[in-house]
């Protein structure tokens, strides 16, 4: 019985998930990236906008996880169809996943992935009618930490190829309920563990707690986060956005008092969808939305 309820829920994953066109973001023949069995192969689904002017501008977009797993209708491909909506193109990431003993992919794999996915979008601006100075980056949960990674942790590019040549720094960044924090106090234990491994280093839990990591080109950010989290403690986004603020990076935090973990735009509930609302009204004035 329990094996059939785990095929009835991912059977509307995979219908969803196929709403997008894949993308693989590496090269076929790239002999130096390294997959679990139970990782994920590292995949673009496209949202474009058919017919769309030029210098449209688009989202990234981060599904959360704990590292383990994609929540990738949710905190994807329904996010991806709310920004087409809104007149941006979206782009879903699937990034490699971590293994509890710590034996698979791990840091900096996923922050690789999500790098080159920045880079794959940008390089492709022209040919998708997109805007390469106006793409911004959305992580729910884990793939808020993946986000917060990318916003203090880009490059103007690397050697390789011509994507990799590519600056991967986001320009507008939107975090829900993220996880932020690496060390003991307020982490997400299965995250920090799935990222890192059951013997992270110092060094490592410090370069990404994000809120250690702030630089001056950090893009301007929107939080979202409840009070009564109970996964992830909501003062990672407020010493998160302490740390922007720090910083002088336009930032704006929104907590409501109840609320659980996990909503994604929280379309059923009557309160947290008031978050939606301000994020809608929030990326127009960043010329994100255009509706």
């Amino acid at each position: 019985m329990r094996l059939f309820c785990f095929f009835v829920f991912l059977i509307p994953q995979i219908i969803f998930a196929q709403a997008g066109k894949e993308i693989l973001i590496y090269p076929g023949d790239d002999s130096n990236l390294e997959m679990t069995k139970k990782g994920a192969t590292p995949k673009l689904y496209s949202y474009q906008i058919p017919n769309a002017k030029p210098n449209t501008p688009a989202l990234l977009i981060f599904p959360g996880g704990g590292y383990t797993m994609h929540a990738i209708d949710h905190e994807g491909h329904k996010i991806a169809k709310w920004a087409n909506a809104h007149g941006a193109h979206a782009f879903v990431l699937q990034y490699r996943l971590g293994q509890f003993d710590g034996s698979g992919n791990k840091h900096p794999d996923m922050l690789n992935d999500a790098k080159r996915a920045m880079r794959y979008i940008r390089s492709h601006a022209k040919e998708w009618n997109l805007n390469p100075d106006l793409i911004t980056i959305m992580g729910f949960s884990a793939g808020g930490h993946l986000a917060s990674s990318l916003a203090t942790h880009f490059d103007d590019g690397i050697k390789g190829d011509s994507i990799d040549a590519t600056s991967c720094l986001p320009n507008i960044c939107v975090l829900a309920y993220p996880v932020i924090s690496m060390n003991d106090k307020y982490t997400h234990w299965g995250s920090r563990r799935f990222l890192l491994g059951p013997t992270p280093k110092q060094k490592d839990i410090d370069f990404l707690s994000s809120n250690l990591q702030v630089r001056a080109q950090t893009p301007p950010t929107f939080i979202f986060h409840t009070s009564d989290d109970k996964s992830v403690p909501v003062q990672n986004s407020v010493n998160y956005y302490l740390a922007l603020r720090e910083m002088g990076i336009p930032a704006t935090l929104h907590i409501f008092e109840h609320g659980p973990h996990g909503v994604g735009l929280a379309e059923n509930d009557p309160t947290l969808v008031q978050w939606k609302n301000l994020l809608e009204n929030w990326l127009k004035q960043w010329k994100v939305f255009s509706k």
